[in-house]
This record gives structure tokens, C-alpha cells and sequence, in this order.
């Protein structure tokens, strides 16, 4: 047993963050000021993207990409149930119709089979999610999409720092070579924080224009943009928009771990490798496979119990201090999309046994190597009680 709680997902944070963000405390500026300019342009530039448009949350991200992307009442958009419910409820915020398609049981991902099934006159998008740190098939995806004018808009808010290969070239995921949006989240468990915050990546100059329009109200002071100017003081309100502002010590805090986001990423992949080793043999076990035209970020890492029952081992766990947790109860099983979408048990079936099984064990970039050793003799043991 560990002797202190060992979390599923933990930020890491150095002196070098809490004096980026001091630096902005004590400067003249608190909520958007020239650091989230700076984070915009750093993180474009990593991930490949022409524009970065920082905002409050994942989620308002989402929110507002379906609304960039024109989605509406009377839209169809198709995108995972096995992710957090944000991934869908931004098409309801707009007024579309959320459609699941099943997943890959071998990788958790969306199955590019199962959202060509999916497709009707009413499908305008897609939202695939690259789950657990996995890119999708974006190549396929896109492809589906170009045969039938779909706008993709990528759920990346696991990914950031992954990659993925098309017809033998590597991508960059957020550069939105193969779709027109890319969301990321900057929430502490995430591959870097900024306390709450979300990234929306594109290549399309009015796609980017509109995201910054919709961030702030619906206003500009842009003067080439506005349809009269009665001086300095003016501002237009073009469009009904939100605040989803992020703040500039938020940015400072971003841009200084977007520095240490390829550190990141290798300590997890690291990590990831030791528990594949270490539970590879373990028929009591399954795990997710990284797909070899993939290379995952490592966001979460999830073990399947197959011999075990899943509720039993992940309180036999938490007994021993490792905090795990279950990523991710279906989208659609959910009361408000069963009331109000008519979905119920047995509509997504590789997803509902992926959920019986699933438990996300600890993974994050400040686990010590006798904290990954804890997890590995925890599960094991665990996994043999169970079955004795």
C-alpha cells in the first residue's frame, strides 16, 4: 500500500511557472493583456497551425468551434461517446443533434467504419476525439469528410503533443492539416496547465476571426472591421457572442510549461511503457493499443479488467492509496441524452463493455519511478487477490 494517495493525474509545477505568473501579477496587466498574444503565437507555432485562439476552458473551446463552424438546429454532428460529456454538449449548445459512432475497441478511439454508418442528409461534422492522448484517423476522417462537405473539428483536449502519420508523412496534432478546427484544455491534468483555459488551432483566417469575435462578446475594435467608427472610444457588438476570455497570468503560467510540454510528453510516455511491460503478460488484463501510424501524448492510462470485476479491483486500489478513476462513463447513457435523444443501453455496444472494464490508473510527468513501481505491485496484487 502507498503511503500517501497517489492521484490518477497531478499538474507540475516549478519555480520557473510561479515566476512567470508573478512577473504578470505585478505588471499592469491582470485579464487580456500582451501574454495571451504571446501564448496564441508560441502555441501555434507548435503545434504548426497559421492561428492559436486561447480561451477560459476545454469546453468553451468546443462551444465556441461549433459555433464558428455554422453548426444548428437541424444538424446532425457525429463525434465519440466514450469521452467527457463536453465533446457533445457543445453540439447541443447550438441547437444540433449529437450522433455517437461506436469505437475501436483496440485503441478507444472513434471508428472512422462506424461514423461512415452514421452519416445521413443531416450530417454537417464531426467532432473525433482523440482519446487518452491517441490521435484518431485522421487521414480517413478527412477523407470522409472532403466525399461529404463535413467540417472536422478535432477534440484534441487529450493530445496535445502527439502526433500522427498520413500516407508515411507526420503531423503534428493542432496543425489541422486534416481538419479545420483543433481544441485543447489547459486544465491541471492535462499536458499543461493554466489552472482552467482551452486552445482553439486553424488554418482558416475567417474561421479565426470569427473564434475572436465570439470570445469576447461578439465585439470588436478592429476599425477595417467595423461598419462605422465614431472614434477612439468605439466598439462594435457584430454577432451575439460570450466572455470565454482567459486571463493574461493564466497565459504566463501556459506559455512558461508550454515550454516543458515535450518533457512532459516523454516522462509519460516513459511511464507508459513501464506499465505495458509490466502488464503485457497479464491475462487478467487488457490494454489500449497505440496505433503504429500514432504516437500517443499519454494524457490517461487505462487498464481493462478482464478477469477481475471492475468495481472490485478500483476499490481494492483506492484501498491502497492509488487513485484511480474510470475514463469514461458513455455519453449517451447519460440521463439528459437518453430524455431528451432517445438513446438507451445497447445503441453503442464496443463502447458500453469498454466502460465495464475500464480503470485509469495514475499517470503524470512528476511520478517518481517508486511511484510507478507502487501502481505496477498494486495492480498485480490486487489483480490476484481478486482472483484467488
Amino acid at each position: 500500500m502507498s503511503a500517501r494517495l497517489i492521484p490518477y493525474g497531478r499538474h507540475s509545477l516549478g519555480a520557473d511557472d510561479i515566476q512567470a505568473v508573478l512577473k504578470v501579477l505585478e505588471s499592469d496587466w491582470l485579464t487580456q493583456g500582451p501574454m495571451v498574444q504571446k501564448f496564441e503565437e508560441a502555441f501555434a507555432s507548435y503545434c504548426g497551425a497559421r492561428h492559436a485562439v486561447a480561451v477560459s476552458s476545454g469546453t468553451a473551446a468546443l462551444h465556441l468551434a461549433a459555433l464558428a463552424a455554422g453548426f444548428a438546429s437541424g444538424d446532425e454532428i457525429i463525434t465519440s461517446p466514450i469521452t467527457f460529456v463536453a465533446s457533445a454538449n457543445c453540439v447541443a449548445y447550438v441547437g444540433a443533434r449529437p450522433v455517437f459512432a461506436d469505437i475501436d475497441p483496440q485503441t478507444g478511439c472513434i471508428d472512422v467504419r462506424e461514423i461512415a454508418r452514421r452519416l445521413t442528409p443531416a450530417t454537417k461534422g464531426i467532432i473525433p476525439v482523440h482519446f487518452a492522448g491517441q490521435p484518431c484517423d485522421l487521414g480517413a476522417i478527412a477523407a470522409l469528410a472532403r466525399e461529404n462537405g463535413l467540417t472536422v473539428v478535432e477534440d484534441a483536449a487529450h493530445a496535445l503533443g502527439s502526433s500522427y502519420l498520413v500516407d508515411g508523412e507526420e503531423f503534428r496534432t493542432g496543425c489541422c492539416a486534416h481538419s479545420d478546427m483543433t481544441i485543447f484544455s489547459l486544465h491541471p491534468v492535462k499536458h499543461i496547465a493554466a489552472g482552467e483555459g482551452g486552445v482553439i488551432t486553424t488554418n482558416d483566417e475567417k474561421l479565426y476571426h470569427r473564434l475572436c469575435l465570439l470570445r469576447s462578446h461578439g465585439i470588436t475594435r478592429d476599425v477595417d472591421r467595423m461598419e462605422t467608427n465614431d472614434g477612439p472610444w468605439y466598439y462594435e457588438m457584430q454577432t451575439l457572442g460570450f466572455n470565454y476570455r482567459i486571463t493574461d497570468f493564466q497565459c504566463a503560467l501556459a506559455l512558461s510549461q508550454l515550454k516543458k510540454l515535450d518533457d512532459f510528453v516523454a516522462r509519460r510516455r516513459a511511464i507508459a511503457l513501464k506499465y505495458r511491460q509490466a502488464f503485457e503478460n497479464e491475462l487478467a488484463l487488457g490494454l489500449l493499443a497505440e496505433h503504429p501510424n500514432a504516437r500517443s501524448s499519454y494524457h490517461l492510462f487505462v487498464i481493462l479488467a478482464l478477469g477481475p470485476d471492475r468495481a472490485e479491483l478500483f476499490r481494492a486500489l483506492r484501498k491502497k492509496n492509488i487513485g484511480v478513476n474510470v475514463h469514461y462513463i458513455p455519453v449517451h447513457l447519460q440521463p439528459f441524452y437518453r430524455e431528451n435523444y432517445g438513446y438507451r443501453a445497447g445503441d453503442y455496444p464496443l463502447a458500453e463493455e469498454y466502460y465495464r472494464r475500464a480503470v485509469t490508473i495514475p499517470l503524470y510527468p512528476a511520478m517518481s519511478d517508486n511511484d510507478v513501481n507502487l501502481v505496477i505491485e498494486a495492480v498485480c496484487r490486487s489483480v490476484k487477490a481478486l482472483l484467488s
